[in-house]
């Protein structure tokens, strides 16, 4: 006997939460039992896993996603969450405020206008290589900047999660062999470059880095819409 999984599947909505809580448990067991290589990062290994099993069992986005949206409005408020670490370290903070500035500033706009001329350079299309502008921050941000710039929003969150899935595999690796060893640059540098999944990797590195890559985050997600646009207009892209 077999089972249609097309309509058995939406109507147990709850089944995407269990897949995707599954997936990642495992996932991040695996990541754990394999010494944290960064190739095993649970959140590639469980993107991986889930588009494999949908595709197995012939169900689209849709039919996951009405229960996976269930766990997908909880990214507003675990964004939100990342202000109580920012509210413990606020004396800190203040003390080198404007040299976080300038550092968010130009790695927003070192980051976008390598992406951007890297890709020209590869021979993608315009449209391409405006989506590719934003990348490094937030996705709900990075979409609207996206569209600002005359980008293609879906295009942009496709770079958005695989530029914070690659951020968080190897960024501790690359501030080692650079020699970065202050948590407070290297988690500015994670928060700037890989947004959330970034954070989070850096959470589990470290308390400091992980509250320096929450404020770079945040920083990055309220500066990009006011210099990014401008700076691409200098530039001749706008």
């Amino acid at each position: 006997m077999t089972v249609d999984w097309s309509s058995w599947f939406p109507a147990n909505p709850l089944w995407g939460v269990l897949l995707t809580v599954g997936v990642y448990f495992l996932a991040n067991r695996l990541f754990q039992k394999a010494r944290q290589t960064p190739l095993l990062h649970p959140v590639l290994v469980s993107v991986l896993v889930i588009i494999g099993l949908l595709w197995w069992w012939e169900l689209d986005y849709a039919a996951y996603m009405s229960g996976g949206q269930l766990i997908h409005f909880l990214l507003g408020p675990a964004t939100v969450a990342l202000a109580w670490p920012l509210y413990q370290s606020w004396p800190t903070f203040k003390r080198c405020l404007w040299p976080v500035l300038v550092a968010v500033t130009c790695g927003i706009l070192v980051g976008a206008t390598s992406a951007i001329y890297l890709a020209a350079w590869l021979g993608a299309s315009e449209l391409t290589q405006l989506s590719l502008a934003p990348k490094s921050v937030t996705t709900p941000v990075a979409i609207v900047v996206s569209e600002q710039l005359g980008g293609l929003p879906a295009l942009t969150a496709g770079f958005v999660i695989i530029t914070g899935v690659v951020g968080a595999m190897f960024g501790a690796q690359i501030f080692r062999w650079m020699g970065v060893d202050d948590p407070r640059v290297s988690g500015l540098a994670m928060g700037v470059s890989a947004h959330g999944v970034g954070t989070a990797r850096a959470w589990q590195l470290d308390h400091t880095m992980g509250a320096y890559s929450g404020l770079g985050m945040g920083v990055a997600a309220v500066m990009v819409a006011f210099v990014l646009p401008p700076w691409l207009w200098l530039l001749g892209w706008l």
